[in-house]
This record gives C-alpha cells, sequence and structure tokens, in this order.
C-alpha cells in the first residue's frame, strides 16, 4: 500500500542528482590514485576503471570509485601513452582531472578530463634518483659518482682481447634475444661465439630478486665467461623498471664479470645501465658492440703485422746496402793486396834466382842433419820410457805383496782380541752375568732382600732369590 508519505525513485534520484550537481557542478578536481579494473573498449573508445587509494604502510585500499574517460579524456590518455612510452592499465600512479556528475540510470559517474603526463614521469624519476642515492650510501666501496657518470667495479673490468664465451640473461620468448642472436652469428667478419642462455622473467619490478638469481648462478657455474649479457626487447617505460631498482642495481656493479646491457629502451638509461660495464640501448647494439670489440682485436693484429713487414723491409734494406758496400770494399781490398803481394812475390822470385846454388847447397845439408835426428831421437825416447814402465811395475808388485802382509797381520791381532773379550771366554775366566726381570743389571740398585734374580755361569743359569744386601764403593773391585 502506497502512504501518503512515499515518492517515485525517480523523485528520490532526481533529489539526489540535484544536489550533486548544486556541490559539484563546473567544479573538476585533480587527483591522485592508482588505476585498478582497467577496460578499454576500442570501437567506442571508451575507458572504463576503478582509482584507488591505498594505506602507504599496508596497501590497504582506503578509497575506491568507479571512473570513465570517453571523448576528450580519451584523447588525453592517447595523448599520455605517446609520450610516456606507458599504456594506461592498471596499478599506474597517476594524477587525473575529474568532474563528479550523477545519472539517475547510472549512478554516481568520475568522469577523467584530463591526466598529468608530468606527474608519472617525474614519480618514476624521483623512485630512480633515491635508488640512486641508496646506492651510493650503502655501496659506497664498489659504487661511485664522477661527474654524471657512476665507477662501479663492474665498469672497471677490462674485456679480454677477445670475447668468445657469452652467459645471455633474458626471457625464453624474447625477440630481443632472437637479434641478439643472429646478428653474432651472421656477421660479416666470420667470428664464432658460444653462448649460454639463462632464461628468466624481465619484466615486473618484482622480479629483480630472478634476474640477481641468475647472476649467481652465473657465477656459480665456475664457466669462465668472457662477457654477461642481460637482454630484454621494447616496452613501455614501466616496463623497465625491473631495471630501476636497489637490487639488481648492486648486484650488477659489484659483479666480477663485464656485464652488457641491450635492454631495448631508447629514451631513458636504466640504473642497471649506469652500474654495468657496457650499456648498449638494443640486444642488436649488445652483439655490435662485441663484434666491434673482437673486430678492434683483429685489427690491432693485422696492423702490427704490417708494421713487423714494413719494418722487415726497412731492417732488409738497410742491410743489404751496407752488405753491398762491404762486398765492394773487400774486392777493392783484395785487388790491392793481390797487386802488393804479386810485386812481393816477384822480387822474391828475382832474388830466387840469383842465390838459388849456394841455398840449395845449404839447405841440403841441414836437410841430412835433421833427418838424422828425426831417425835417432824417438828410437832413444821409446827405449827410455820402456824402461821407467819395467821398473814401476816391479814396484807396484813388490807393494802389495808388503801391504797385503801388513793387514792380515792386523786383522789375525784384532780377532785374538775380540775373542779374549767375547762374553763367552769372560764367563770361563769365572765372571757371571746377573739378571732381573730379564734384564741384564750392572748395579745393586734396583735388588732389594726377597728380589727374584738369574745368574748366568758359562755353564748354567742359576735362579736364586737374594736373602741379604751389603752396599760398598766400587773401589774393591778396581783391578
Amino acid at each position: 500500500m502506497i502512504t501518503s508519505e512515499s515518492i517515485k525513485l525517480s523523485a528520490l534520484t532526481g533529489r539526489i542528482q540535484q544536489a550533486l550537481n548544486d556541490a559539484f557542478a563546473a567544479q573538476t578536481y585533480w587527483v591522485v590514485a592508482d588505476v585498478t579494473n582497467h577496460s578499454y573498449y576500442a570501437q567506442k573508445g571508451y575507458h572504463y576503471f576503478d582509482l584507488v587509494e591505498k594505506d602507504t604502510a599496508s596497501s590497504a585500499i582506503v578509497a575506491k570509485v568507479a571512473a570513465v574517460a570517453w571523448g576528450n579524456g580519451a584523447v588525453r590518455i592517447r595523448e599520455f601513452e605517446v609520450v610516456t612510452g606507458q599504456p594506461f592499465k592498471n596499478d599506474i600512479h597517476v594524477l587525473v582531472k575529474v568532474s563528479v556528475s550523477y545519472h539517475q540510470v547510472h549512478g554516481l559517474q568520475i568522469s577523467l578530463l584530463d591526466i598529468d603526463t608530468n606527474f608519472t614521469v617525474g614519480m618514476l624519476e624521483q623512485q630512480k634518483q633515491q635508488t640512486l642515492v641508496r646506492l651510493q650510501t650503502e655501496c659506497a666501496d664498489f659504487i661511485r659518482k664522477a661527474g654524471d657518470h657512476y665507477i662501479t667495479r663492474n665498469n672497471q673490468l677490462q674485456f679480454r682481447e677477445v670475447i668468445q664465451r657469452i652467459a645471455v640473461i633474458t626471457s625464453g620468448n624474447s625477440a630481443g634475444f632472437q637479434d641478439f642472436r643472429h646478428t653474432l652469428e651472421h656477421n660479416r667478419f666470420g667470428y664464432t661465439f658460444q653462448t649460454d642462455t639463462y632464461f628468466t622473467v624481465v619484466q615486473g619490478e618484482s622480479k629483480a630478486e630472478l634476474v640477481q638469481q641468475k647472476l649467481i648462478d652465473i657465477y656459480n657455474s665456475g664457466i669462465a665467461y668472457d662477457a654477461v649479457v642481460i637482454i630484454r626487447g621494447g616496452g613501455a617505460q614501466t616496463d623497465f623498471l625491473l631495471f630501476d631498482t636497489f637490487l639488481l642495481g648492486r648486484a650488477v656493479a659489484k659483479f666480477p664479470i663485464p656485464v652488457i646491457t641491450g635492454i631495448g629502451h631508447q629514451k631513458n638509461e636504466t640504473i642497471t645501465d649506469m652500474m654495468a660495464h657496457s650499456p648498449t640501448k638494443t640486444p642488436t647494439k649488445a652483439a655490435e658492440l662485441i663484434i666491434a670489440h673482437n673486430k678492434s682485436f683483429e685489427d690491432a693484429v693485422l696492423e702490427m703485422r704490417q708494421r713487423i713487414i714494413i719494418r722487415s723491409q726497412q731492417l732488409f734494406s738497410t742491410h743489404y746496402q751496407a752488405l753491398s758496400a762491404l762486398n765492394a770494399a773487400v774486392i777493392n781490398q783484395t785487388r790491392n793486396i793481390i797487386s802488393i803481394q804479386k810485386e812481393v812475390l816477384h822480387h822474391y822470385h828475382h832474388t830466387v834466382l840469383h842465390g838459388s846454388q849456394s841455398l840449395l847447397v845449404k839447405h841440403q845439408r841441414e836437410l841430412m842433419t835433421v833427418s838424422g835426428e828425426i831417425l835417432s831421437t824417438p828410437r832413444i825416447l821409446v827405449a827410455g820410457k820402456r824402461n821407467d814402465l819395467t821398473n814401476l811395475i816391479a814396484n807396484i808388485r813388490a807393494f802389495n805383496r808388503l801391504y797385503t802382509q801388513n793387514r792380515r797381520g792386523q786383522l789375525a791381532h784384532y780377532e785374538t782380541l775380540f775373542k779374549l773379550v767375547s762374553p763367552d771366554n769372560i764367563l770361563r775366566r769365572g765372571f757371571a752375568i746377573v739378571y732381573q726381570d730379564g734384564k741384564i743389571i750392572n748395579n745393586a740398585g734396583t735388588v732389594s732382600p726377597g728380589s727374584n734374580i738369574s745368574v748366568q755361569l758359562h755353564d748354567a743359569t742359576l735362579t736364586a732369590a737374594v736373602t741379604g744386601k751389603t752396599t760398598h764403593d766400587e773401589r774393591g773391585t778396581d783391578i
């Protein structure tokens, strides 16, 4: 039954609409919030989403309202995506301009009119700068800033002369990795490379720990890699937040193998790039850097070879000229010597012809004398040496006989002496050996009345018990 106090629903919603219009008509507000439950209808150009506010400590939602963007608002969202490279999607922090309205069918509506591009970019940059300050503060032993650049343990490493064995951190379905590998495999210089892949997720700020773990796996592998390459294809700016994290920046800065980045961003430089040995913009550029490094080594070797060839030619030419000059000097000097000696020989020949008769007689006499000496001297020497040898043999034989007789006499003396001092001979002379507990004793210090002893004579061993003990000095036995 309808009472007089009741009203139609349209009347109630009309009053609500009127009240909200009176309160919010022609008013707009800039609101800071996070985007959730976003959906986009491309045919109509409509965006439907929720704006939420989260508690900074617990991340619990403290406020939530449904919102929509179409018309000019949708255009502003598109401009935002073009400028930032960031798609309008869930879990982004934005500053938006909204208006409040109420529709009797659709209810309360928050309409997005504009979005502040600088706010989102600024928030990301502010977060990045805070992370850089933290890295410098907490990792001062291997990260420091010099001007606009950062000096890290990693970027102070030296590449090996040739980069061949490479560890690659990338996602399993990365098109950027395919570009990287294709560039390496089809280089025009014919260089060959060995790449080991360490696949992981390279998107999402929360995945930094996974990438760090891959760096740990590379280190623990024990493989002597020449370089580590971190690869990711292109994407929105927020897709690269993983590479702006403190965790990954620290890991790359202190890594003991040179790190090359090819993250695929064109506009900004990530913290990982700043900490790495060699940052490049794309995976293809990373591959080209490696090829260029190897080409520079090959060029240096070829240049050295060319310098060696040129220097060898110069040395050959110099020494050839010196040798030619020396050859000419030898020829000229030889001709001079031959000419001089020819004159001397001619003079000597002339002298020989005039005095040959007298010289011939003289030389014949001298030759006869020398011949006699040559024939007689060897016979005399041989006879003398033969006598010396005979005397030496006789002396050696006599000495051997005397030496042998002397040694035999000494041996007989020692044999008699050993027999005199042998235990058996001493026992036959009336002495005895006393044992206590199986051991020979040479004094009565350990013997007391009642002790058992053994007395060994030359023909028997006596077992006895000590009935008395009289101590005396050794002078009584002194003979």
